[in-house]
């Protein structure tokens, strides 16, 4: 379960929305705020952050396409067609403007919903992610650079490959999911047994690998939609987030590329903020939000 800030579980639902089915979380009260998590998390992965946010904010907090306790359809898992989702949830759920909180894949299918539906978002916090056609695609050269920076992403060329990894993860989710959530962070005690739980729940339910897959697998068309979307600069604000130990500053200096106004802070973290640090992060992301109302 998720709680807000008195302690009471958030309110829980499903919505038929743009073809598939999305599993959310929602609570408090005040203007709307979407949390979109990342791979391989679910929306589980902003239990911390959402009691600091619901005093303020009604937050929604959806399982991204194929995802969480969301349905895994055959297709649809570009980064464009996740950000229409969440527009049509946000539209479903009666909220006509709203900021967005994105990390990791979440934070591209933020931009792209901020690129895409630009009418109804107000701001943009980007935490921790690579954009596919601007330099994600070289991490995963192996290179003595990406070695010894710690960001040499063999997993996605792994991943990219049909039929294998299925065979070969079948069975071993728990080991998998494991490995790369600790691996990835600075405090790996962060990854505390209810989140592996919850992560290994979904993820090995039937399709949960197939739908994680597939995000990696339209990398390329994601490329040519973050090209093609860069064309024209976000015009909102842009809160950029990272980590020391993973993607850093980079998070601040590519975001530059796609919006006007964008400032960055470094926490001293790996991959996972919110689950690392989310009192340090709270205290960032609630001062930009505020500028917003």
């Amino acid at each position: 379960m998720i709680f807000d800030h008195h302690e009471k579980p958030v309110r829980t639902g499903r919505a038929t929305v743009n073809g598939t089915s999305l599993h959310y979380r929602t609570g408090g009260s005040g203007p709307a705020v979407v949390l979109l998590h990342g791979v391989p998390k679910t929306s589980y992965h902003w239990r911390h952050l959402v009691p600091k946010l619901t005093p303020h904010y009604t937050v929604v907090v959806p399982d991204l396409r194929g995802l969480g306790d969301s349905a895994r359809p055959a297709d649809g898992y570009d980064s464009a067609t996740m950000s229409d989702d969440i527009a049509a949830l946000m539209g479903h759920l009666g909220h006509d403007t709203y900021s967005v909180i994105g990390e990791d894949w979440g934070a591209v299918i933020g931009y792209q919903l901020a690129a895409r539906h630009g009418d109804h978002v107000n701001a943009l916090i980007f935490a921790e992610a690579l954009f596919p056609g601007f330099g994600f695609e070289d991490h995963t050269a192996l290179t003595p650079e990406n070695v010894a920076s710690g960001m040499h992403l063999w997993h996605l060329g792994f991943y990219f490959q049909p039929d294998v990894p299925e065979m070969l993860i079948a069975g071993h989710e728990r080991e998998l999911i494991t490995y790369m959530i600790k691996y990835e962070r600075s405090h790996p005690d962060s990854a505390t047994p209810d989140a592996i739980e919850e992560y290994v729940r979904c993820y090995s339910m039937p399709g949960g690998i197939r739908a994680m897959l597939s995000i990696y697998r339209a990398m390329l068309v994601d490329a040519e939609q973050n090209r093609q979307a860069a064309r024209k600069k976000l015009d909102i604000p842009v809160l950029a987030l990272g980590g020391s130990a993973f993607i850093g500053d980079r998070n601040e200096s590519q975001m530059k590329l796609f919006a006007h106004d964008v400032t960055g802070h470094v926490f001293n973290a790996g991959h996972d903020l919110a689950e690392e640090v989310p009192d340090e992060m709270a205290e960032v992301v609630l001062p930009f939000l505020a500028k917003q109302r």
